[in-house]
């Protein structure tokens, strides 16, 4: 990953984990100070893919309220990756399954890396649940860094 010279931006998809801050963190350390960052928020309709702030509830029937807890929650991810040195900016993508969500915009914006955060999990328990890191690295041309939960 080394001197963050690439081309183009990178692409942090940020579900407000503790896994998605530790991404932020972990890809700061590896890429040059000051590179552009574009922080995903993926949802869908009656789907809640993220963590909400401060044990909010909201009606993931209502896509108003997914929206824009969807929008609150990118644009926390994008202040974080500021905090981190990046040049962030925030954007929601209402796609589900939420990789194809994530990948579409890595395409769609140019992007030279996708960062991403999971659980360390088995290999059953991965198959049966799939994962949204998985799916990403299967389906897209950008190179992905994957960031583990520490053991």
């Amino acid at each position: 990953v080394g001197n963050g010279a690439a081309s183009g931006p990178v692409l942090i998809a940020y579900d407000g984990s503790d896994r998605a801050e530790l991404a932020i963190e972990r890809a700061a350390g590896q890429l040059a100070p000051g590179r552009h960052a574009i922080v995903v928020c993926a949802w869908g309709p009656a789907a809640v893919g993220f963590h909400l702030a401060d044990g909010q509830h909201i009606d993931a029937d209502d896509a108003r309220a997914v929206k824009a807890a969807a929008q609150e929650t990118a644009q926390r991810g994008a202040e974080l990756a500021d905090a981190a040195g990046f040049r962030s900016e925030s954007v929601v993508v209402e796609e589900m399954p939420t990789w194809q969500g994530i990948v579409n915009v890595a395409k769609g914006r140019g992007a030279s890396l996708i960062v991403l955060g999971t659980h360390r999990r088995g290999a059953v328990t991965g198959h049966l649940f799939g994962s949204v890191a998985t799916e990403v690295m299967r389906h897209s041309d950008v190179p992905v860094l994957i960031v583990h939960e520490p053991a």
